[in-house]
């Protein structure tokens, strides 16, 4: 659903609004201590109950190299009706570290995961009937024992990115910091402000629109950006 304020493009207002934002994100990884990543992470880490996720990437440094470029931004909760918190939801996308499926992950409880598999299926000789299950809400026993080592390979890779998290307990408020993120950092049709560097494995993902957006996100990367969410943002980083 398209939101209502500044028009994406490659703007000076753009420029402005996504400056504002590594600002506050570098403002943010001061006050949380510094980035995490999944793989050094539990539930006793401690995490907010409700917030929103900021991935970033090895590799994918922001113009004039000041710092990683956001590659995906998330929340949970999104409904009234949600029980989730904000570590089952990153625990979903780092997969199990215990027991016989240690490593391995689900990719069907988690978009991202999906995403990562995809781009991966199509830079590495993987059997054929694992490329065809990925897509398949439900297989047997036998195919998801198939499925382990390529979802191996996306917990390695989603696990290695740092993680930034802002708290931030109202639901729709979380809906508009996640998807006004996107949206502006989306570079469809826009020219975001910080481009993909080469090598970027998202350029290999299945979605077109992970591909062409420089983000592992496939809504509102095509949305236009209310730039009064940086207030809000704001708001949240320095209350922390």
């Amino acid at each position: 659903m398209p939101l209502d304020g500044e028009v994406s493009g490659p703007s000076a207002a753009r420029g402005r609004d996504t400056d504002r934002f590594y600002a506050l994100l570098d403002e943010l990884a001061e006050r949380v201590g510094g980035a995490r990543r999944l793989r050094d992470c539990s539930e006793a880490t401690g995490w907010p109950r409700f917030g929103v996720e900021f991935f970033l990437e090895e590799g994918q440094a922001r113009a004039g190299g000041e710092g990683l470029r956001v590659v995906r931004v998330g929340s949970h909760a999104l409904r009234a009706a949600s029980r989730a918190t904000f570590w089952s939801r990153l625990a979903q996308h780092r997969g199990p570290v215990k027991g016989a499926n240690a490593g391995v992950g689900n990719h069907r409880g988690s978009v991202f995961r999906h995403h990562v598999g995809t781009a991966l299926l199509n830079t590495g000789p993987w059997p054929a009937g694992v490329s065809e299950s990925w897509h398949q809400k439900n297989v047997s026993p036998l195919q998801r024992g198939a499925e382990h080592r390529l979802e191996r390979s996306v917990s390695g890779r989603i696990t290695e990115m740092p993680l930034l998290w802002l708290d931030v307990p109202d639901r729709e408020e979380r809906k508009a910091i996640r998807a006004n993120s996107i949206a502006l950092l989306s570079m469809r049709h826009s020219g975001g402000v910080h481009q993909v560097a080469l090598g970027w494995l998202g350029l290999n993902a299945e979605n077109g629109n992970v591909r062409t957006s420089g983000l592992w996100n496939s809504d509102h990367v095509d949305d236009f950006y209310d730039p009064s969410f940086l207030d809000a943002m704001e708001d949240r980083v320095k209350a922390l």
